[in-house]
């Protein structure tokens, strides 16, 4: 693996007070009935002065998404699924790709929130960033899977990309007036998840409803999992790498149970700055679409002297060792993270489903990596044929470990 440490350019924005807006925003939502996604409109519903719904979008006509159109009157409507919607919704539903491509290009939007998960919203991405819109990014696979080409597309259409992650939130907020030339480390702090105190020869008998016991944070059922074998914060640091532009070598992961300071940006002359709040997506989903200004909101002041001891360890990669899969893939590059997300997404699913044992997540995607022969991420397409072959690989070695005896992997 080719160990490459090379210093990116930094693509959030710095702080600048130019050209704020002096309008209502358009705003779109991708995956509008996700946590993300929910909490983005009470978000909206604070400052209806400033922002307007122009399109919302999930992944399948359901209650929530009609409900959400007669309340948002949306000028778009889009689902993922063909599933019929037997009048749920009273307006045109655009399906599949090309109607996720127009609820993120449309002529009034201004900010484009991703806030699915997977890999479907990273085409129109993409296309939102050619057509000109702010990017309130919380989909990882965007990101993780496609950073060398997403970087390449917002750089040269001149487009931000403003990180909904409250850890990345956290170090963007640090950064102050820096430029990242002078950033010497960035830590991003985790919770630990639910098993980082678990004995380790006891996670092998680890139930998904124990997984899905998140002790700080409410999210939804992938992230909520991979938060608790820290694949999460793996993820995390390759979304890091690319939008701060600093090399792996200077990113750094620190167990954090309080979930409270959520990041930490050390500067050359080893001060660090970090961001503190109580666990509430609503404050960082609320500054990417509010930023450069930090606007009242409905999220519960810190008191220090209340949360008491802070506490900080380093993580334990033989406990965790999806942490150490997700560093190599990152330093690997080219088609690696693709298929470390993709493998993940399998292994996590096939857990829910009762198929792999926890331990076996980690297990499926380093399989998976072992395995892979990776190719240059050139376009889309080699994403595409990236995700297909991660996708095949994945679930025939979960086929493979589920007919092992237990204990063997």
């Amino acid at each position: 693996m080719d160990h490459t440490t090379e210093r990116k350019r930094m693509i959030v924005p710095a702080i600048t007070l130019e050209h704020l807006p002096t309008h209502r925003l358009g705003i779109a939502i991708i995956g509008s009935t996700g946590s993300i996604g929910r909490q983005t409109l009470q978000v909206i519903d604070q400052h209806p002065e400033r922002f307007t719904v122009v399109s919302l979008a999930s992944g399948s006509i359901s209650p929530l998404l009609a409900q959400q159109v007669s309340t948002y009157r949306p000028l778009i409507v889009a689902a993922d699924s063909h599933a019929e919607h037997d009048g749920l919704i009273d307006r045109p539903v655009l399906f599949g790709e090309e109607g996720l491509i127009e609820a993120t290009t449309h002529p009034e939007i201004d900010i484009v929130v991703v806030a699915s998960s997977g890999h479907a919203a990273i085409i129109p991405t993409a296309r939102a960033i050619e057509a000109g819109k702010t990017i309130a990014l919380a989909n990882k696979e965007a990101i993780v899977c496609a950073g060398e080409l997403i970087v390449d597309l917002a750089l040269r259409h001149n487009v931000q990309i403003r990180p909904v992650d409250s850890e990345h939130s956290a170090i963007w907020q640090a950064l102050g007036l820096s430029d990242g030339r002078d950033i010497s480390r960035l830590i991003l702090t985790a919770s630990g998840g639910p098993f980082r105190e678990t004995p380790i020869e006891e996670l092998s008998r680890v139930t998904a409803e124990q997984a899905l016991s998140h002790p700080t944070w409410s999210m939804g059922g992938k992230i909520t999992i991979d938060s608790a074998t820290m694949m999460n914060k793996g993820l995390e640091l390759i979304e890091a790498h690319w939008l701060f532009g600093m090399s792996y070598d200077a990113l750094d992961v620190v167990i954090h149970p309080e979930s409270i300071v959520h990041s930490i940006v050390e500067f050359s002359d080893f001060s660090q700055v970090a961001q503190l709040s109580l666990p509430d997506m609503r404050l960082p989903i609320q500054y990417a679409l509010t930023y450069p200004r930090h606007a009242s909101s409905p999220c519960r002041r810190l008191s220090l002297a209340d949360a008491g001891t802070l506490r900080f360890f380093e993580p334990d990669i033989v406990r965790f060792p999806s942490l150490r899969l997700a560093r190599e893939a990152g330093y690997a590059g080219q088609t690696y993270p693709t298929v470390l997300s993709v493998a993940d997404e399998v292994a996590v699913k096939a857990f829910m489903d009762g198929a792999i044992r926890f331990v076996d997540i980690a297990e499926v995607v380093e399989r998976a990596l072992t395995i892979h022969q990776p190719w240059p991420l050139a376009d889309f397409d080699a994403l595409a044929d990236a995700d297909a072959w991660g996708r095949q690989a994945a679930e025939q070695i979960v086929t493979l470990i589920a007919m092992e005896p237990s204990g063997s992997s």
